[in-house]
């Protein structure tokens, strides 16, 4: 399973974790409770606490309208105030639905999640592949159910808390179709993985500062961008398959998307703009469920100002 280290889910579970322990063990209660609820309901509630908290003047809130801004400047402010409305949604929704992915049976997670594309995973049987899935709100349901077809391998953010990492690892594993690393473990273990058959389950799309990073249009903006997905597929012959969930009325539809061709070149600068430009183009198509609540752009070419400093 993919890692959980999307930034509205820890928000909630440090927010809960400066009550101890104690809080932390409610809140995965409340979870439990919430995974029995339909899927429409789970919408329902999303829709009233999501239109809710993005009325509230956050941090996040802040940061998701400056990547609205920055990014579809075509959109007037009114229409990116309603996306950003409906993006809250999504997110809150995503952070309810959690139950599903930690406690459901996988005949309920085949229901909720189908996968459409199936057969170019599947054409690649034998092959090493890279399943490249940016941050959409259903990424971590999305990469649950997609590992009960192939064994996954996925890379995953430490908590600092050692029985809240041992739950959250002991959820992603709990069908025992794939294996994860932590950050601090390097690419060595995850490489080793993908030449021994597990397919990577990769999200490539967020800053992680300048090291080992191109900056290269994302939306028309310069941004810091990882080269990790094509030297990945460099070492390892992998083939690089783009995939995204999307959230409809009854459930989520994982969309895998045919192998890129070419891919990777020679070109760490060419084959990164490529990424970011497919990503944009499934961006695009969802808007609401992107992850804009990330700081994108934090790492600026030299001498371009923080984007995101408030006057």
């Amino acid at each position: 399973m993919p890692p959980l280290d999307s930034v509205g889910v820890l928000d909630v579970v440090h927010g809960f974790g400066r009550g101890g322990r104690v809080g932390v063990k409610l809140l995965v209660g409340l979870v439990w409770l919430l995974s029995w609820l339909p899927f429409r309901a789970i919408s329902a509630l999303g829709w009233v606490l999501g239109s809710l908290i993005s009325a509230l003047p956050t941090s996040r809130r802040h940061i998701g309208e400056v990547n609205l801004r920055l990014c579809l400047p075509e959109l007037s402010e009114a229409q990116r105030r309603r996306l950003l409305r409906r993006h809250f949604v999504a997110m809150v929704q995503m952070l309810l639905e959690y139950g599903y992915g930690w406690f459901a049976s996988r005949e309920r997670l085949k229901r909720l999640v189908r996968i459409q594309g199936l057969e170019h995973l599947q054409a690649l049987e034998g092959r090493n592949v890279i399943l490249m899935m940016p941050h959409f709100t259903g990424l971590d349901l999305a990469g649950l159910r997609v590992s009960l077809e192939t064994p996954l391998v996925s890379i995953y953010s430490v908590q600092k808390d050692p029985w809240l990492d041992a739950f959250f690892r002991a959820r992603r594993l709990r069908f025992g179709t794939g294996i994860i690393f932590s950050r601090q473990q390097g690419t060595r273990p995850t490489l080793r993985a993908l030449k021994d058959g597990y397919r990577l389950y990769y999200l490539p799309d967020q800053d992680f500062g300048h090291r080992d990073s191109v900056f290269v249009p994302f939306f028309g903006v310069p941004a810091a961008t990882i080269g990790g997905l094509s030297r990945m597929a460099a070492v390892t012959q992998a083939a690089v398959l783009p995939c995204y969930p999307r959230r409809e009325a009854d459930g989520y539809t994982l969309v895998i998307e045919p192998a890129m061709d070419n891919f990777p070149s020679n070109d760490i600068v060419a084959d990164a703009t490529r990424m970011n430009a497919v990503i944009e183009a499934q961006a695009r198509r969802q808007l609401h469920q992107y992850f804009w609540l990330h700081k994108r752009f934090k790492s600026r070419p030299p001498g371009e100002t923080d984007f995101y400093a408030r006057p």
